[in-house]
């Protein structure tokens, strides 16, 4: 039990094809936004939709296959842990970013 205190898995679509940086030292890096949705029924009996999105980071040999193969719509399942880093922005203000840091990754396209 003690490698799930930081686990996310998430089933969800691409809303961009992946940012991929070649870094320097030979490493390989992709950046994507995942998608999810739930719905439910309001106190109403509406249908609701709601969509979430996700900032997911993938590294190396991984990054590669998410390179050749995903694209806009793909809809892929993402294991991996959450991670928040912070900067300072030119005014002065201290922003955090919250992401995903994949280590697997699942194409479930009918393609």
């Amino acid at each position: 039990m003690m490698t799930m205190k930081n686990r996310v898995q998430l089933i969800g679509n691409l809303g961009a094809a992946p940012e991929i940086k070649n870094l320097e030292n030979g490493n390989k890096l992709a950046r994507f936004a995942v998608a999810t949705s739930d719905n439910y029924t309001n106190k109403k009996g509406e249908k609701v939709s709601e969509t979430q999105w996700h900032n997911i980071v993938i590294w190396g040999k991984l990054a590669g296959i998410a390179e050749k193969f995903l694209e806009k719509g793909s809809q892929v399942v993402i294991d991996g842990k959450l991670t928040t880093r912070n900067y300072t922005d030119k005014e002065g203000v201290k922003k955090y970013f919250t992401e995903i840091v994949a280590n697997e990754m699942l194409m479930i396209d009918k393609k």
